[in-house]
């Protein structure tokens, strides 16, 4: 595997693709799968994803990040990096024989699982095919182009096969089978592709504990992030009902769907700042943080301004009138983009490469402490709204716990944030959205498309009348890339 590094511009852009690629497919098929496997069948396969979930996360224990880390650090190294690779691969394997053997028995035997045994141990492959594929090694390499092309062509003929097979309500089976190759298929390609790591060069002196801390170090950290990101959702179920959460899920989607395009960059930095730090490249290393903080903020901010201002419409597109009571907890909960998107840069790209787990993971502890305190104040009586508010303070708090660790490298990276020059150009968007919401456009699916359209293009070229140096550089890449 030949190691070709791109620029930190197309890995994003390669990224996004893919970010954007692994929402838009499941929307093309959810209106249709939706009406031929009901609810009954939409539910099992739901309760069946979120089992086989927790079971993957221990599957896997921290090596979706640290491995990311590991094999950027020696990428230059063939032999330490092959070495790497085989140690960690290794370890997950092993794991993954363990916690597969557990899995298999808890199906047998806990008769909530048995009785749907087959749909079970279906979706129980992802478990498996998530360990053959070794996505932690091609992020590592920042093999971007090869990620996304793969993910596409999977989903794609996924989403082909579902159309095609999917017809009654029965065929629930079929379909889950479908979703977990066309989630995690790739794996099995993956294998292949890099069994000239895993297979070509044995090593005599192998040392698997050097990996076993961090490991577990990371592990830690992704079990707070499950417990403060998912136990609103359980909390608002027991101190007020399922109507309540039904509304909050809908405000936590979009703001998922935000979030993903916010941290898309996260991925693609994590590896290249792994490797400036190795080698000790500290301009290179100061240089790429500064333009992901400017980044983070020319993206997050005008996406939250936007839609806190259309959550009406955004709610009505994606659940319907149904759904109104869930406007209220959607503007509350979308400032956690910029939240999240700067507590992503300091955690991910900042404090992991330079070795500093710990400070994440106590960062996220205290932020899932503080998320279910703010619950049981504030659920019971304001319901969704409430687990909004909890969610928005413990994502303050994780950024604010992180700031304290970096406080020189955030004060020299935010020099580079125009931030008078970003404000201008939501002067002039949410100036240009109003005049265009005065039409009174009735249908809400156009509504959004316009409004959108308008507030984005008067935010963006507003910002180059400004010269704003980030969407200069776009820009300019833009236009060679027509003149070429």
């Amino acid at each position: 595997m030949e190691i070709k590094v791109k620029s930190i511009k197309y890995n994003f852009i390669m990224n996004v693709i893919l970010t954007l690629s692994s929402l838009v497919f499941p929307l093309i098929t959810f209106p249709y799968i939706t009406r031929v496997l009901l609810p009954e069948g939409i539910g099992r396969i739901a309760f069946a994803n979120s089992v086989v979930s927790y079971f993957s996360m221990f599957s896997m224990l921290g090596i979706p990040i640290y491995g990311i880390r590991a094999c950027a650090k020696v990428r230059d190294d063939r032999d330490e990096l092959a070495r790497t690779v085989q140690e960690i691969w290794f370890i997950n394997v092993v794991i993954t024989i363990i916690v597969c053997f557990v899995f298999v028995i808890a199906v047998l035997r806990v008769q909530v699982l048995r009785q749907d045994m087959y749909l079970m141990l279906i979706s129980g492959l992802s478990i498996i095919m998530n360990t053959f594929g070794m996505e932690w090694l091609y992020k590592g390499m920042e093999r971007y182009t090869y990620i996304t092309i793969r993910s596409i062509l999977f989903k794609a003929a996924g989403t082909i096969f579902m159309f095609l097979m999917v017809h009654k309500s029965s065929d629930y089976l079929i379909y889950a089978f479908i979703a977990v190759l066309a989630n995690t298929g790739y794996g099995i390609l993956n294998f292949f592709h890099a069994s000239s790591y895993l297979f070509g060069k044995k090593n005599r002196k192998y040392n698997f504990r050097r990996h076993l801390r961090p490991i577990i170090i990371f592990f830690t950290m992704s079990v707070a992030v499950v417990i403060y990101t998912n136990l609103d959702i359980v909390m608002l179920g027991v101190l007020k009902d399922s109507e309540e959460v039904g509304y909050y899920d809908i405000a936590v989607k979009i703001k998922v769907i935000l979030v993903n395009i916010v941290t898309a960059l996260g991925t693609v930095v994590l590896p290249r700042v792994s490797y400036y730090i190795e080698k000790k490249r500290w301009e290179d290393f100061y240089d790429i943080i500064s333009k992901a903080f400017e980044l983070v903020a020319v993206i997050a901010i005008p996406l939250t301004v936007y839609f806190t201002i259309m959550a009406k419409s955004s709610i009505l597109v994606l659940a319907g009138n149904g759904y109104l009571s869930a406007v209220p907890a959607m503007k509350m909960i979308m400032p956690t983009l910029i939240l999240i998107g700067f507590s992503n840069l300091l955690g991910i790209q900042i404090l992991i490469p330079m070795g500093r787990e710990k400070a994440v993971v106590l960062s996220e502890v205290i932020g899932a402490i503080v998320n279910v305190m703010m619950n049981l104040m504030m659920v019971p009586q304001f319901g969704a709204l409430g687990a909004a508010i909890g969610t928005l303070l413990a994502e303050g708090v994780v950024l604010f716990v992180q700031y304290r660790y970096l406080k020189d490298i955030v004060k020299l990276a935010y020099r580079n944030i125009k931030i008078k020059k970003i404000f201008i150009g939501l002067f002039v968007g949410i100036a240009a959205l109003n005049m265009m919401r005065e039409l009174q456009i009735s249908r809400p699916f156009i509504e959004l498309l316009t409004t959108a359209s308008v507030f984005f293009i008067s935010y963006g070229g507003a910002l180059i009348l400004l010269r704003e140096p980030l969407m200069i550089m776009v820009l300019d890449t833009f236009t060679k890339r027509i003149r070429k």
